[in-house]
């Protein structure tokens, strides 16, 4: 019996070349629509699918495959009697290599001006149901949805007259990789089409890999790197690199909690951010981007070494030859002068990532997520700085250039792992102390760095003050001012001994805890 291919593609990559290697091996190809179309056009013998099923595409092409005549072919087993004898009866021929993929969703809702109408019309029904029930059957036939698969199949076809098992069974695990994330986009893009909660009873998400790694967190760990589908222009899939090696798995989670505190300070002012395992070690704002960058690196020279600078402008030459000082992994800003990047360029390894939307706030429609054995936590993400008024508990409220910090501080403190302190002077960081077991010891962490500097700076902290012994510290450290939530029981006892020590103290109303 005659073999029997269908081909009915969205991206025709390939495939007037892979209809003709088909032809040339025997076979006889159905398509539909514009497939069929590109494949006439070159010459190539093809028929249409109307002309098997007996009945015409109809409903503006709704209706093209959905027929017995095509499903039939598509889901006999061959090792089934019973199968192939009711299929002779039925006058249906077997269909042996199932070509597909489907209408272009996920382009279609990314253009800006993208109708509900439009994204609609563009969910594959035929499609779907076709790859599905040959991946279904795929002992007996070859399923292909990626055009990088043509080669294959033509290859063992030429050389055993058939697809291998293995091949088969690839491209058919293929096929339901493709049709899970096609469903969750959809799935995804009705959901906030309606306005629903992303958090529903169950979730699925859909991303592409952008690059495979050497490896993860340590050389012991596979891993990989994906990026969730939108349009999204400020996060870092969407940089483009212009030197040194390949991002590692730590590169890229460090980089991202760069661009997140970068991503506070907005374009408002120029505006350095050094940051040293997934910590801020170094923040300055300036006039210039020279300022904001060396008001970063004399915050924490020690700790910046090695770390990760992000910057909401371009890159000029004199940042570049102070960058080039010391060894940086990665470099982030909006672009890079000619002269900055012949200067940052002769540095054989660092990464230098040119992403314009850089200091662009994040999306509120974006999701945290964290993986867990068992199971994922999904938080909505933390964009908020506050939420309400400030409120003054103190006897002195905090002075114009006090309560300019202490929001400065606030910013560093939000993306400083718990439990956090930051100090700020003169629009840069003087000490930051994350991640201790307790308050106290990331204050004296702090103040440890800060060392001369902290005298006259303002603190802030990442959750409420549970005792009064921060206060005592800060007030023996020479601090003026601190931020915090607020909300603890014990809040009379610091603010009295704020009052004491004539330290100015500001309730938020709102913590930041980062995990």
């Amino acid at each position: 019996m005659k073999k029997r291919a269908i081909l009915s593609v969205s991206d025709k990559t390939g495939i007037v070349d892979f209809a003709k290697e088909l032809v040339d091996l025997g076979f006889e190809v159905l398509s539909t629509g514009g497939t069929a179309t590109a494949i006439k056009d070159a010459g190539i013998p093809v028929t249409n699918v109307s002309d098997i099923t007996g009945f015409p595409e109809c409903l503006d092409g709704r209706v093209k495959t959905l027929h017995p005549m095509i499903h039939a072919g598509i889901l006999a087993m061959r090792s089934n009697p019973r199968h192939m004898q009711q299929i002779e009866n039925l006058g249906v021929t077997p269909i042996d290599v199932v070509a597909i993929n489907l209408y272009p969703f996920k382009q279609t809702i990314l253009k800006p001006d993208v109708t509900l109408e439009d994204a609609i019309e563009n969910i594959d029904i035929g499609g779907p149901t076709m790859i599905r029930a040959a991946a279904k059957n795929w002992q007996d036939v070859a399923v292909i949805v990626d055009p990088a698969d043509y080669s294959k199949v033509i290859e063992e076809y030429k050389a055993n007259g058939e697809v291998s098992r293995d091949t088969k069974f690839r491209l058919c695990g293929k096929v339901f990789d493709h049709t899970a994330a096609y469903d969750a986009l959809i799935s995804n893009y009705l959901r906030k089409q309606r306005g629903d909660s992303p958090l529903g009873d169950t979730v699925t998400f859909t991303y592409e890999k952008v690059q495979s790694m050497r490896y993860g967190e340590n050389p012991h760990q596979a891993a990989a790197f994906y990026r969730e589908i939108g349009n999204q222009d400020n996060t870092l899939d969407a940089a483009e690199q212009l030197h040194g090696k390949e991002l590692s798995y730590n590169n890229i989670n460090d980089a991202n909690g760069a661009l997140d505190v970068l991503k506070e300070f907005g374009w408002d002012k120029p505006a350095a951010v050094g940051v040293k395992h997934a910590n801020p070690c170094g923040v300055g704002t300036g006039e210039t981007i020279y300022e904001a960058y060396m008001k970063a690196y004399n915050a924490d020279p020690v700790s910046i070494f090695g770390g990760i600078v992000a910057l909401n402008r371009p890159v000029d030459e004199q940042t570049a030859e102070e960058l080039a000082k010391i060894f940086l992994e990665i470099i982030i800003a909006p672009d890079f002068d000619e002269k900055a990047l012949e200067i940052l360029t002769k540095k054989k390894n660092i990464r230098l990532l040119k992403l314009p939307q850089c200091a662009k706030a994040n999306d509120e429609s974006l999701l945290d997520m964290k993986k867990v054995a068992g199971g994922l936590l999904v938080q909505q993400l933390d964009t908020k700085l506050l939420d309400g008024e400030l409120k003054v508990v103190t006897d002195r409220a905090p002075t114009d250039e006090e309560m300019e910090q202490l929001l400065f501080a606030w910013k560093i403190v939000k993306h400083t792992k718990s439990n956090g302190i930051a100090l700020a002077k003169d629009n840069a960081t003087v000490g930051i102390g994350p991640g201790q077991t307790n308050r106290i010891t990331a204050l004296e962490l702090a103040i440890k760095y800060g060392g001369d500097k902290v005298k006259g700076s303002v603190m802030a902290s990442d959750a409420f003050f549970p005792f009064s012994d921060c206060v005592e510290a800060a007030k023996n450290a020479g601090i003026t001012a601190i931020i915090q939530p607020g909300g603890s029981i014990r809040d009379e006892d610091s603010i009295k001994a704020c009052n004491e020590a004539g330290i100015a103290m500001v309730f938020t109303g709102m913590r930041h805890f980062k995990h």
